[in-house]
């Protein structure tokens, strides 16, 4: 479903690493995130909100230089 604030998001499991690219262009990699987390956001009707509810302010993260 699309997403009115994330554009893009990738996972790599083998390292626990969720990159999302927002609608702005800014890209964040949030780390040691579970698969389970992963998995539940990929299927999350509102994307946004799950992001904002369960992995912005519960994962370290850092933002990518362009």
């Amino acid at each position: 479903m699309p997403s009115s604030v994330i554009k893009y998001f990738s996972y790599q499991p083998a390292l626990k690493l969720l990159t999302i690219t927002f609608i702005t262009g800014l890209v964040y990699q949030y780390l040691d995130v579970p698969e389970r987390t992963f998995k539940l956001f990929k299927a999350a009707t509102s994307k946004g909100r799950y992001f904002n509810y369960h992995i912005k302010k519960r994962f370290k993260f850092e933002k990518v230089e362009n």
